[in-house]
């Protein structure tokens, strides 16, 4: 069964011309927004916009339904194409290439599916919004944070390894991070494991009209409908779960009754006439704002107005916070966790023309499903949304008495159900405002059986092995499979849990695995040109049944090639075969590769030329092929995400190779020279990443929408993911190191709103096959005054969201045009304020504290991998480098852009953190300038993904015999990657201080120690940002270049 309005077709897709993953969700946004490009620059890419969409139609619910690839009609160029779609225009109008989403006027013949089975009554769309795309003004996702629960919360603290990840049925979108979750469940009894009921899924009634509709379409579940769950006739339903309030209509006894009146609620609140009553609730809507919001303070200092050419020192000494939205209080306190869901703009524009003339990019950043501490989850059997635009309730709600509410992004008035009448955590009736729902904007639900298209998927993976002999030299495989032995009972999953093993050369290898064999049986594939699967049923096996057959191929593995001399790569025919084998379920492929695939389909030739690798001009960004693309479609369809390690010291083309994953929403991992004997440390870092990544929590097929207020809408999605519909991230898997971007737009004046909120929702299956919706919710001010836009800005988020649209700039047009789009970002934007905001003309940089350093991040960008020039850098590490851009979440981001410099022979206990017993040093963070160094001290560099520790010639001898265990200078190692664990309070401080920097990120930087002569001290002094380097401005000079351009 299709979707309405979009045709089936067969066939491979064809005509893939979105790139990175980059999807833009409307046609002209940030029109005029700023000259990104000056001179020739400008109008090179000024060209229409090209836009691509495709939709996968699943059949009807059933047990694993292949999907169709299907075709969609470009309203707007008239074009079928497949594939995310690409915008080339000026980042000047800070759209960045991708799949660009167009919203078809009103008027016009809808393309999209309406999410629900008849038209609903709601406001008044805007011009250009599709009517029946999304029942929401604007589709949009947002992550969100956790917050602290009350004191009188009633928790269950599952164990932290517990997986919670689900599904929801709604869009939503994946964050990073490596604490432990533990959830907190309202509970009646048992335990989360108990959760994993295999729920039929499909039909739902719809009590709106007495029919039955069946759900073909994960676009239905999560956005259609009239409400979220149907309204059940039986007042106190039962649920079949033994977790969980079951969150009944009325406390037993209160059926048909009147309520009795409590001592936690004035009698009076619960008789309840005919008629609308006013209601007592916390001002919280926009209707309810109080009229102290003119009055509140901003932090003094950031009304400050700086001259940078006299102040460049900006740099705080302590890690640099998100501003704090101008809100109210009691509005602040319930907002979203900045680690989750953060804006470029902390106060939002009235209207566009305001956005145009600041000059600043409107956008979110997102970090969906990052481990959480604290996450509030919820078992109810009525998920209350918004009739019209489907939000789910949230904190910003208004409540206009005790029976309806108004939604915060389209407005519309709803009623409160019954059900939600009841608050389980106080057991008071009549207290809507004050369940769990509207007190957190991070939250997470246990889903009905009508978010589902098909019974929960179970835990699916599958491992593809580069046996050639150039992988065999590499020995990696001894580490992959002995991490594989170490971790196989904490793989994420229950008794579903399914895995299986593909090798491949110049042929295919499949292990049978079937339950009862004494040992496993190899079959050899050696038609390439057209692969089957033999005996598909014992190639994918439950773990469970045959985990001893797994332990004996995984010992017997790394032997069984060794003496192999087929140095051909059939890379295309193995995934070609593994998606075959996978397809009927789903799950996730984690593909090993070491050389340029040779053979077959997606056979690569190489690209790279040496002597062009520091040129800004003619680099091989975008791939030589579109087979990994097509092929990341399909699995796409499939519920098939492809995570790809790279183990090369070869020029093995990842900008083709990579769109395995980015289409996908997999992962790259990228280990250049792995090599078991001559690059050890290589081997530690995989160790540690393997094992993070084969233990983290996961989420199986996932979709994500991001919603804004009516007025706002979303044109750009920047991230790994693929877009299904109009504004719906298709997520194959979901994993909680993943970040997101978008982009926005104001589409209609909102001069009538103080506030604006922006929902993520994150629909997913857990591992233990139970359905989730993780929803994020973010609010907002709306200012109107050019000063406040500047005021509210948040200069991490701004350099983010830039360095997405620059990594889409170079691949649709160059480097040097994305160079010159970072540059004039900065130019633009200051101009902007020195000519409308700044009352008198003074000489110099003159600033808002806000962008205090904005000029430094963006040099430091035009510095890192991704888009330095005049360096060596192989091409595979550049795009790796992009790679990471778009699929990071902020705060490593910034870290690899701009890294922390310490000073460490010094460490102390003052204003040391204390964690579970430990103190960790908190040196302050230094400029990026060999100024800062000094040859009698040693200095860590914290660069993200390494760590590099500098020790000056004349470094006291306490620390090189204390710390580095060496009697003097010239005895330290010239290839030292660890500290000696010494018995001296100076080892116990560094050690504690480095491994509480690697302990917050879910990749393993490599330490160095590097020495003056040192082969990696150019490596540290080219992370030296603010000072000169042969084809690069120092920091000072960078500042002249700008107040040059804005005082033209």
């Amino acid at each position: 069964m299709s979707q309405p309005g979009i045709p089936i077709s067969g066939g491979a897709p064809a005509g893939l011309q979105a790139q990175n993953g980059a999807a833009s969700a409307s046609g002209s946004l940030y029109t005029n927004a700023t000259k990104v490009f000056k001179g020739p620059v400008q109008n090179t890419l000024m060209s229409s916009q090209v836009s691509v969409s495709q939709g996968y139609n699943s059949q009807l619910p059933g047990s694993y339904p292949h999907l169709i690839p299907a075709k969609t009609l470009n309203p707007v160029s008239g074009q079928s194409n497949y594939g995310g779609s690409q915008t080339v225009s000026p980042l000047s109008n800070y759209q960045g290439p991708g799949q660009t989403l167009y919203r078809p006027l009103v008027a016009s013949n809808p393309v999209t599916t309406s999410l629900h089975s008849g038209f609903v009554p709601r406001m008044p769309l805007p011009t250009f919004q599709n009517a029946a795309a999304t029942s929401m003004p604007s589709g949009s996702f947002l992550p969100g944070a956790s917050v602290q629960p009350p004191s009188n919360w009633q928790y269950n603290y599952p164990s932290t390894g517990s997986q919670t990840d689900h599904c929801p049925r709604a869009s939503s979108q994946s964050m990073s991070g490596n604490t432990n979750l533990t959830t907190h469940q309202y509970v009646s009894s048992g335990d989360p494991s108990l959760q994993n009921s295999f729920i039929k899924s499909g039909i739902t009634p719809n009590t709106n009209n007495g029919s039955v509709v069946v759900h073909n379409s994960y676009d239905e579940i999560e956005g259609g409908g009239f409400s979220a769950t149907p309204q059940h006739t039986n007042k106190n339903p039962t649920m079949n779960r033994s977790v969980g309030y079951s969150y009944p209509s009325l406390p037993p006894g209160y059926q048909n009754t009147a309520p009795p009146s409590t001592t936690a609620m004035p009698p009076s609140s619960l008789n309840y006439p005919s008629g609308p009553q006013g209601f007592n609730q916390t001002p919280l809507g926009a209707n309810h704002l109080t009229t102290s919001m003119s009055g509140l303070s901003l932090h003094p200092e950031g009304l400050r107005v700086i001259n940078l050419l006299q102040e460049r020192n900006m740099l705080p000494s302590t890690p640099l916070q998100p501003p704090v939205p101008n809100l109210h209080e009691d509005i602040q306190k319930l907002n979203c966790n900045p680690e989750l869901f953060r804006c470029t703009l902390t106060s939002i524009p009235q209207t566009q023309a305001l956005l145009n003339k600041a000059k600043l990019p409107l956008g979110l950043l997102l970090h969906p499903f990052k481990d959480l501490v604290q996450l509030p989850v919820v078992t109810s059997s009525t998920i209350v949304r918004c009739r019209s635009c489907r939000t789910y309730i949230n904190p910003f709600v208004s409540f206009l008495d005790q029976r309806r509410w108004k939604c915060n992004l389209c407005y519309r008035v709803n009623d409160v159900p019954e059900e939600f009448m009841y608050n389980p955590l106080t057991r008071v009736y009549g207290e809507p405002h004050r369940r769990p729902e509207v007190q957190n904007a991070t939250i997470e639900f246990m889903a009905p059986s009508e978010y589902m298209l098909r019974p929960p998927q179970p835990p699916v993976y599958l491992f593809v092995f580069d046996v050639s002999h150039n992988a065999v030299e590499t020995g990696y495989l001894n580490t992959v499979c002995q991490s594989l032995l170490d971790n196989l009972d904490l793989l994420p999953g229950n008794t579903r849990t399914k895995i299986g093993f593909i090798t491949f050369d110049s042929t295919i290898h499949f292990y049978s695995l079937q339950e009862g064999l004494s040992q496993p049986q190899m079959l050899i594939v050696s038609d390439i040109e057209d692969v089957f699967i033999p005996m598909p049923e014992n190639l994918l096996v439950n773990l469970n049944e045959s985990k001893e057959l797994v332990q004996d191929l995984l010992k017997t593995l790394p032997q069984m090639f060794t003496k192999t001399l087929e140095t051909h790569s059939a890379l295309g025919p193995a995934l070609q075969a593994a998606f075959k084998l996978m397809s009927p379920t789903g799950g996730r492929m984690s593909v090993f590769q070491t050389q340029l695939p040779t053979l077959g389909v997606g056979a690569l030739r190489p690209r790279e030329e040496p002597n062009q690798r520091s040129s800004a001009k003619e680099i091989h960004l975008t791939p030589s092929t579109d087979f990994y693309k097509k092929l990341a479609l399909d699995c796409s369809g499939q519920q098939v995400a492809v995570d790809l390690f790279l183990l090369s010291g070869q020029y093995s083309d990842l900008a083709s190779l990579g769109c395995i994953s980015r289409y996908s929403a997999g992962s790259v991992y990228y280990y250049p020279s792995y090599h078991h004997q001559q690059n050890p440390v290589q081997v530690q870092k995989l160790q540690k990443e393997l094992q993070r990544y084969l233990t983290r929590k996961i989420g199986f097929e996932a979709v994500m929408r991001i919603r804004c207020t009516k007025g706002l809408s979303i044109h750009t999605f920047h991230g790994n993911f693929f877009v299904r519909s109009t504004d719906l991230l298709s997520l194959p898997n979901v994993n909680p190191d993943a970040g997101y971007a978008v982009q926005m737009s104001v589409e209609e004046s909102l001069t009538d709103t103080q506030l604006v909120s922006f929902q993520s929702a994150l629909l997913y299956t857990s591992s233990k096959g139970e359905r989730r919706i993780r929803v994020h919710t973010l609010c907002l001010p709306v200012v109107s005054t050019l000063n406040e836009v500047f005021l509210g800005a948040d200069v991490q988020a701004i350099a983010g969201l830039l360095a997405n649209m620059a990594v889409d700039r170079s691949v649709t047009a160059s480097l040097s045009d994305a160079r010159d789009a970072l540059v004039n970002a900065v130019i633009d934007s200051l101009s902007a304020y020195r000519s409308s905001v700044l009352s008198n003309q003074q000489p110099g940089l003159m600033v808002p504290f806000s962008l205090r350093l904005f000029p430094l991040f963006v040099l430091a960008l035009l510095k890192q991998k991704s888009f330095q020039t005049g360096t060596n850098a192989r091409l595979d590490e550049r795009i790796f480098a992009m790679c990471q851009v778009k699929n990071q979440p902020l705060v490593y981001l910034m870290l690899t852009t701009h890294p922390s410099l310490y000073r460490v022979d010094n460490l102390s206990d003052e204003g040391a953190l204390n964690i579970n017993d430990r103190t960790i040093p908190q040196p302050p963070i230094l400029q990026l300038s060999v100024e800062k160094l000094s040859r009698d001290g040693a200095f860590l560099m914290d660069a993200g993904s390494v760590l590099m520790l500098w020790v000056g010639k004349n470094c006291g001898q306490n620390f090189l015999s204390r710390v580095l265990g060496v009697q003097n200078y010239a005895l330290i190692p010239q290839t030292m990657t660890d500290l000696p664990e010494l018995d001296t309070p100076e080892s116990a401080r560094i050690i504690a201080f480095i491994s509480w920097l690697r302990e917050q990120r879910p990749f393993f930087p490599i330490l160095y120690v590097i020495r003056d002569e040192s082969p990696m001290k150019a490596n540290f002094l080219q992370n030296m940002v603010e000072d000169r380097t042969e084809s690069a401005l120092s920091y000072y000079e960078f500042l002249l270049h700008i107040q040059q351009q804005v005082n033209k």
